[in-house]
Order: C-alpha cells, then structure tokens, then sequence
C-alpha cells in the first residue's frame, strides 16, 4: 500500500470514528440524567460530526472517485468502516457512557495533538482547530470518571461494572501497526509509541484519582477494526445513521 492509500485509510479511521462516537452520544437526546448533561453531550457529539466532516472531506478528496463526505459517511457498509472498536459500543447507562468517552478523549487529544505538527497542512489545521474542542470534551470526561469512581458507593460500583465492558476495546488506542508507523516516518501523523504512552499515564492518572482498578493492557483481539472487522453493534448503528439517505439517496435539502 503506498503512503496515499495508507494516509486514505487514516483518515478514514479519524472520520469514521469521530462520526460514530458523535452518532452514539446524540442517541442520548432526550434521555440523559439532566437538562444541562443532554445540552453537554449533544455539544460533544456536534463537535465531534463537525470534525468527522472535516476529515472524510479529505479523505473524499484524496479518493478522487466521485464520491464526497456524504456518501462516505451514509453509502458504505459497516465492514468498509474503520472506526475504532470502542466508539462503536453500546452507550449502556451513564457510567458506561462517560467512560467510553474519558478512554476515547484521552486517546483523541494525543493523537490531534500529533497531527497538529504534521507536515500535510490541510492535516496540521483540522487537528488544531479540533484539538481545542476535544480539550474540553477530556477535561469534562475526565470529572465525571473521578466524580463517578471517588462519589457515592452506588455510583463508584457503576464504574467498576463499567470497566470491563469496555477495557478489551483500548487494545487498538495503545497499539499502531506498519501504516501507522510509515505515516509518522513520512512526518504526517503523530507517533503511535507517543500516543500509546501518553494515554496510558493519562488513564492511569484519572482512574487512581477515581479510586478505580486499572486493570493489566489487554494484549490481544479477535477482532480489526483496521480491517473492517467490526462488532455485531456497529450494523445496526449504521442501520439507524444511513436509513434515511439509503431511502432517498437523490433528495436535496
């Protein structure tokens, strides 16, 4: 694969997971704990589409086939998907929802962070302009693990039941494979072994002021997300996302 079509994929897995995790936090509208914790989550998920149509934008373009963000995001099939595992996940209740989203900021920011220095321009300005908005969205993640973990004894046992519905998924934020590591060779996108370091101090940090078990880094997965190996939950998110653009896919807004 050459450093276009790796970079293509790349891009990809930034929009396509920005995409889904934005998708998963709007399912919460009308359902959250709070007025202002649904105005909170919604301005998440917002941020993150807005980002998410940034990148498939640049990867459309790079594509050059006739295809734009649109279509990337409501036309293709879940195993043409590269979304990360975790985002992909069931919101679950409260805790399960804002532990997801504490272990996909702290990897996020790392990786914005990185690609802020890229050499591809069009690149380095996403990433910065984004990375101002997923500053907030990890620092409001982060107080709500501590607030959750180190709270009442109900609400710190939402955490631990939470843990291990997600912790297999973090395989894929602490390991890069060959593409990645060409990329970053290349001077286009973070370093993998930074990225991987840096979340893991990071979480480490947040969980022993949660006062929450971190448990050991899972070390292997059955299944890719890098290859389209997705679980059974993303079909049906997708499902949900796309039904309107599959039914009328010629109709103007």
């Amino acid at each position: 694969m050459n450093t276009q079509n790796e970079l293509i994929q790349y891009l990809l897995r930034l929009g396509d997971s920005a995409l889904v995790q934005g998708q998963r936090l709007c399912q919460w509208c009308g359902r959250a704990p709070a007025l202002e914790e649904e105005l909170a989550l919604m301005n998440v998920g917002l941020d993150l589409v807005g980002q998410a149509r940034n990148w498939l934008d640049y990867a459309a373009e790079l594509l050059d086939d006739g295809r734009d963000a649109d279509h990337l995001a409501f036309r293709r099939d879940e195993r043409a998907y590269r979304n990360l595992l975790l985002v992909e996940q069931p919101n679950g209740d409260f805790a399960v929802t804002m532990l997801k989203q504490f272990l996909y900021d702290a990897w996020h920011l790392e990786v914005l962070k990185g690609l802020a220095q890229s050499s591809d321009e069009r690149i380095a300005g996403i990433a910065a302009k984004a990375a101002k908005e997923v500053t907030y969205h990890l620092r409001r993640s982060s107080e709500w693990v501590e607030r959750l973990g180190d709270g009442t004894e109900h609400s710190h046992q939402r955490m631990l039941e939470a843990i291990p519905l997600l912790w297999r998924f973090t395989l894929e934020l602490i390991s890069g494979d060959d593409s990645e590591n060409h990329l970053h060779d290349a001077g286009l996108i973070a370093d993998p072994a930074q990225v991987a370091s840096a979340w893991q101090a990071r979480v480490t940090q947040i969980f022993t002021s949660a006062t929450l078990p971190l448990p050991p880094a899972p070390s292997h997965f059955y299944l890719d997300a890098r290859r389209g190996l997705h679980s059974e939950h993303l079909g049906i998110l997708l499902a949900e996302m796309q039904a309107l653009p599959r039914a009328y896919p010629d109709a103007t807004w």
